[in-house]
């Protein structure tokens, strides 16, 4: 289950998706870029309504926004924004520049007086206050205050430009007569590294004003809602260097070097990215300006706020208490009630694993709804209900208090906490073995669209949420023995969120588990323990059960045991309640295939009393079937059948498909060691309804290739024919069994004990 609390960071540069730049020295000026954007808006200036359509005309408006606000580009690539929205247009822009370029230099100067014609008249071309007016009027300006000889280097920059953009044009032409179907493939990569070498060199100069404000909202508002249409954090990185090599001070860019550390897990850089953001804030007074002195004290809580939230999210528990020490007695001083509110927050996630943790949460939300604070009172109740879950709750009390946060969410629109109640509601579900009630959930949040506006088309279903909700699609998928559609679901995660980003760990986990678990059960023990490496690095824990696991299955029991035991005892310790009851059941059936069933029943019954204490209604039915099991070992199948008719219904409703065969397989057990004290014809029947169990254990056996069960089962099979007289049913089976045992390795234990 996902942490809620991950977004507990504050983030100055996002309010509404826009940053606020709050220092930056350097003015817009006239560039080649900005001087081919002026000639498309004077050619649609000129060109009258009935030449462009309506539809043309909609989408050039569409791209003039981004072209105004935007770095710059190459010529050929504005060239083929252009012709996409209007082909006429891009052919007359195409012919303007061509002519400055190749004329003289007053060729340029006169395009620029004639700019100014169009604010003139009764009904002008352009308003002065509109957006495109006003960008016309600052280029108009910035080329009047040019000196000769700047004039000058920029009509020689404009004649480079245009003469980079004619080569690229005919080195494109040329590809494409070369071979139209391969050369459409090779042109896509050329112009993509083309395009990433171009924009490189463009943003080589420094950035304007508004356009680094709109490169870092960009970017920012897309690391947090679509990660993967940001820049790659190399190439980022490269950009925010050269921004920040033309002006040192700019906080905001500091701050989203900060979140792109972030994303590399790059503790070092981010903790120094962090730090000289907060040192620039208050270095340029950009916070004491607008709230006074107290702007200062802001920053430094601030700050000490994110590093403690830094260090926690790298697991330095120690450092964050540190910080978060020192948050809050600045807070306290200042009197920050918002501020203290997300310390106390912190501190609930910092002591989460101490028993009286509950009672600082539970505060926490009653101030947080006290002061207004619906984020933070929302985050607090998705922990609660998390916290409760865990400590065995009711279903019914945890899904009526995520129903009030529910309320509380549509009513502030806050899109993002609806997605983490979903994926709460999917993990709980889960976790209480409804997987059905689990697909329903995560197929909703799948399904849902995101209520916030972001910019440039970015959907916000690239976060955790989303992240979390596929990787138990891929899960319950995989547990039914469909594992084309789990692999589907995996190669979407894969590309949704790609190995770099910050959720890749929860699809990789994912995935390592489910080829784990396929390799378990088609007997490759050699290729499961090469899988539990991986596991180990992104989950310890789980990675010490898997292991285990395999040195069972290997038949080396006392490693297996030793490592079963450490576990157990830190599991305990941490109040993984889950994972006990897991290991629980492993040391047991490790006993009773160490041929000592009666020490493994203590064990199950602990295992038995803890799952219905935290009300974990699969495990409490498997823990009942392997009850069942050394029931039948010991020789009492009748109570074994009794305590099967208990746990069956759960796992045939909700159950993985290999439980669901290892059920139905122990039940023909248990009906064949019944009859043995039956009448002939009786007997007979028991045996024809075994083997009816059995066609069905081996039909769930055959959906997730299980070799080594189908094998145990075809030869039981045979073995009831042989019984029963029906020798060509008896032979068949008995080839299937031999094909199949030449395959495996042969099992340490006969699990046939009656017939």
């Amino acid at each position: 289950m996902a942490s809620v609390h991950e977004s507990l960071y504050f983030n100055p540069m996002m309010t509404n998706g826009v940053v606020h730049a709050n220092v930056f020295g350097i003015k817009d000026w006239v560039t080649p870029y900005k001087i081919a954007v002026l000639v498309l808006l004077n050619e649609m200036g000129r060109t009258g309504e009935g030449a462009v359509s309506l539809m043309e005309r909609r989408r050039l408006n569409q791209l003039l926004l981004p072209l105004l606000q935007g770095p710059d580009i190459t010529l050929s690539k504005l060239y083929k924004l252009i012709e996409e929205s209007c082909p006429q247009l891009a052919n007359s822009v195409q012919i303007r520049i061509k002519l400055m370029a190749e004329g003289e230099l007053k060729d340029m100067e006169q395009f620029f007086d004639d700019l100014s014609d169009s604010f003139s008249g009764t009904e002008p071309e352009v308003h002065k206050t509109s957006v495109v007016g006003l960008f016309l009027r600052h280029m108009i300006l910035a080329y009047s205050k040019l000196s000769f000889s700047q004039v000058f280097k920029l009509y020689t920059a404009l004649q480079q430009y245009f003469q980079n953009g004619e080569k690229k044009t005919v080195e494109d032409a040329d590809m494409e007569l070369a071979s139209r179907e391969e050369g459409e493939r090779k042109m896509e990569k050329e112009e993509l590294d083309v395009s990433i070498r171009e924009e490189e060199v463009s943003c080589s100069g420094p950035l304007s004003q508004k356009q680094a404000e709109f490169f870092l909202s960009q970017q920012a508002s897309l690391l947090k809602n679509d990660e993967t249409k940001a820049l790659t954090p190399a190439s980022l990185q490269k950009e925010l260097n050269n921004l920040l090599k033309f002006n040192p001070d700019f906080a905001e860019a500091h701050y989203l070097s900060y979140l792109n550390n972030l994303r590399v897990q790059d503790v070092f850089s981010s903790t120094h990215s962090l730090l000289h953001y907060f040192d620039r804030l208050i270095l340029t007074g950009a916070e004491s300006k607008s709230n006074g002195e107290e702007g200062y004290g802001r920053s430094l809580r601030y700050a000490a706020l994110n590093l403690a939230a830094l260090h926690c999210r790298f697991g330095h528990y120690q450092q964050a208490e540190l910080a978060l020490q020192e948050a809050i007695r600045i807070a306290q001083e200042s009197n920050d009630h918002v501020c203290l509110q997300h310390c106390l927050s912190w501190l609930y996630v910092l002591g989460q694993k101490r028993s009286d943790s509950y009672v600082l949460l539970e505060h926490s939300v009653k101030k947080a709804v006290h002061f207004g604070l619906p984020y933070l009172a929302s985050l607090g109740i998705q922990s609660l209900v998390q916290q409760r879950a865990f400590a065995g709750k009711t279903a019914n009390k945890l899904m009526d208090a995520l129903k009030d946060s529910d309320l509380l969410h549509w009513k502030h629109s806050l899109s993002e906490l609806i997605d983490i109640s979903i994926a709460q509601k999917t993990a709980i579900w889960r976790l209480y073995g409804r997987s059905t009630m689990a697909l329903q959930q995560a197929q909703m949040l799948l399904s849902m669209n995101s209520l916030e506006s972001v910019n440039a088309g970015v959907q916000q279903n690239n976060t955790e949420s989303f992240a979390v909700a596929l990787c138990h699609l891929a899960e319950l998928h995989a547990e039914q023995g469909c594992f084309a559609a789990a692999s589907e679901v995996l190669k979407h995660l894969k590309e949704r969120f790609p190995p770099n980003s910050q959720h890749a760990q929860l699809w990789m986990l994912c995935d390592q588990k489910i080829q784990f678990d396929r390799a378990m059960n088609d007997g490759k023990y050699h290729l499961a323990d090469s899988l539990v490496t991986g596991i180990t690095a992104l989950n310890s824990i789980e990675g010490v059960y898997r292991k285990a696991v395999v040195l069972q299955a290997q038949n080396q029991m006392s490693e297996a045991h030793k490592l079963l035991q450490k576990l157990l005892i830190h599991c305990q310790k941490i109040r993984n309640t889950e994972m006990v009851i897991s290991v629980l059941l492993s040391v047991a059936e490790l006993y009773w295939r160490s041929s000592s069933p009666t020490i493994a029943l203590p064990v199950l019954l602990q295992a038995l009393a803890l799952s219905k204490e935290y009300r974990l209604q699969y495990l409490a039915s498997e823990t009942v079937l392997n009850l069942a099991f050394a029931q039948l070992i010991l020789g009492i199948p009748e109570q074994a059948l009794s305590l099967l008719h208990m746990a069956i219904e759960p796992i045939l409703a909700d159950g993985a498909v290999l439980d669901k065969g290892r059920a139905m397989f122990l039940v023909a057990k248990c009906q064949v060691a019944s009859a043995a004290s039956y009448d002939p014809l009786k007997k007979a029947e028991a045996l024809e309804a075994a083997i009816e169990n059995l066609n069905e254990a081996k039909n769930y056996f055959a959906k997730v290739d299980c070799k080594e069960q189908i094998r145990d089962v075809v030869y039981f099979q045979a073995r009831l024919y042989h019984t029963l007289g029906k020798t060509q049913e008896r032979n068949r089976c008995a080839m299937l069994f031999r094909q199949l045992h030449q395959e495996l390795p042969s099992h340490g234990v006969p699990l046939i004990n009656h017939l």
